[in-house]
């Protein structure tokens, strides 16, 4: 591993095991530093990560999009020399972030380029939070996300993880009002320094985005020591830029196996799940252990962890969602993928208890069309009873109609997460009208619509509520189907001048 030498791969440690992405499959030789606790469950998520069945090692498969970004970064002009490429790798040892699973498998996707950051990683040994370095890691992820989307993304999905252990660790409920208070000010400083880095990137690649011009109300105190005071210095950083080159930055996205990767507990805001948690015994049996978290948030982990009522996500929501550019997922963040298990083994204890809706694993339905030409997709949150949770619009263009579309989507998804009936949005939305409306293309059941909103209303009623009488809108009819206008006056027009009509000359 030649190329390795003189970076912070150089001399690691790596403990070898075997495992798999799930029992079901082949193991396979996996590799990953020594220092990681929860070491299998990180082996089972590198195993999914990594495509094949061969032998797969943490250093080698990072160092593929890593010196990839590096290469694209610097033909795009925005790396310039190896500290980029150091800071990355830095991030991905200390598990602090990493980007999404498309960037390490080299895909091209449809969806924002991804990166997520661990926030109880950015803990120190005494327990306080360095948001120096993480403000500096938001911008790393804003620039790596760039670079991944090769310069012609948008929409970039930057987002953080397991709030609720940060905020145990801390020691703040998450259903209290200082504990919504500290993520409200954490999501403006990953905002600020998210915009600030956009800002940069404009200076050389050109602003594509004008600057916000209102902010929401930022706390002037947390309880967490500096917070405030760095999610202003963030937001007065971003406010210094001439202009954006992202539409949109901050979005928390369902958890996958990076998440895992990195020990991620509880995805984005999800609520906590509990201070202790099920995990493979070195006798190879199921048994109940304690969670980073708890073990973070020390003697009170069992009250500061404790399931929280659904209402509390909810406020957790209007604290945080002010700063974010899309409305985070209804789906509750799993822990790393199952490790692998022995044949010999007692029965399964019961999955991590649901948080949002009881009892009920939170799944995602996806609608796309076209409309007018413009491009639009609707994820629907929903529970396994069919019931409708929440509403997201992703669109390929025309920020004014995005923060239109995320704005409702917003409000009716905390609505229907406090029982709002989806039959009331349905009557107050149907049939609403502004551009771009016109052919819906992708819907067998919708051919026509007056916006985006109103196709996206009319889906989810006949999808949820079996409404199909909501026919579609009539058309404008077509100027042809209208005689011509009468001229504005009955005279005749006057004789041409024949003399005048010779000295006109034509000019190309």
């Amino acid at each position: 591993m030649a190329h390795l030498t003189g970076t912070l791969w150089d001399g690691l440690a790596l403990r070898r095991l075997r495992a798999s992405a799930d029992p079901d499959s082949t193991l396979r030789p996996v590799a990953l530093p020594a220092a990681w606790a929860n070491a299998e469950e990180s082996a089972a998520a590198l195993a999914s990560i990594a495509p094949g069945s061969g032998p797969v090692a943490l250093p080698r498969l990072a160092e593929r999009w890593i010196r990839r970004l590096e290469k694209t970064g610097r033909s795009m002009g925005l790396v310039t020399d190896h500290g980029f490429a150091e800071a990355l790798r830095a991030l991905l040892l200390t598990r602090r972030g990493a980007p999404g699973l498309a960037t390490w498998r080299g895909e091209t996707s449809a969806e924002p380029p991804r990166f997520i950051l661990n926030l109880t990683a950015f803990l120190d040994a005494a327990g306080d939070f360095d948001a120096t370095a993480y403000a500096e890691a938001v911008a790393t992820a804003t620039l790596a996300a760039e670079i991944a989307g090769e310069g012609r993304a948008a929409n970039l999905a930057i987002g953080f993880a397991d709030l609720a252990g940060f905020l145990a660790a801390h020691g703040l409920r998450y259903a209290g009002a200082e504990g919504r208070e500290a993520a409200a000010a954490l999501a403006a400083l990953t905002l600020g320094a998210a915009e600030a880095e956009s800002g940069r990137i404009a200076d050389i690649l050109g602003a594509r985005e004008p600057l916000r011009l209102v902010w929401p109300k930022l706390p002037t105190a947390t309880a967490i020591p500096g917070l405030a005071e760095a999610a202003r210095r963030a937001i007065d950083s971003a406010v210094a830029s001439r202009g954006l080159r992202h539409a949109t930055i901050l979005a928390l996205t369902p958890p996958d196996s990076i998440d895992a990767l990195l020990g991620v507990e509880t995805g984005g805001m999800a609520p906590p799940a509990g201070h202790i948690r099920p995990a493979l015994g070195a006798n190879g049996l199921l048994r109940d252990q304690p969670t980073r978290a708890s073990r973070l948030a020390g003697p009170n982990a069992e009250a500061l962890l404790a399931p929280v009522a659904p209402h509390a996500r909810h406020a957790m929501l209007l604290a945080v969602g002010p700063f974010l550019h899309a409305a985070p997922p209804v789906a509750i963040a799993s822990p790393a993928p199952p490790a692998p298990r022995p044949a010999q083994m007692a029965p399964p204890l019961p999955e991590l208890p649901m948080l949002l809706i009881p009892r009920n694993a939170v799944r995602e339905a996806v609608a796309r069309v076209t409309i007018a030409g413009q491009r639009i997709t609707l994820r629907m949150q929903e529970d396994n009873d069919g019931a409708l949770r929440g509403i997201a619009f992703s669109l390929t263009r025309d920020s004014g109609l995005r923060a239109l579309l995320d704005t409702t989507a917003l409000s009716v998804s905390i609505g229907l997460a406090r029982g709002v009936p989806l039959a009331d949005y349905v009557d107050a939305l149907a049939y609403a009208q502004f551009a771009p409306s016109g052919d819906v293309e992708g819907d067998p059941d919708i051919a026509y619509a007056n916006s985006a909103l109103d196709w996206a209303i009319r889906h989810v009623a006949r999808a949820y509520l079996g409404r199909g009488e909501l026919a579609d809108p009539r058309p404008p009819q077509s100027l042809a189907a209208f005689p011509p206008p009468p001229p504005l006056l009955p005279l005749d027009l006057p004789a041409t001048d024949a003399r005048r009509t010779r000295r006109l000359r034509r000019v190309a």
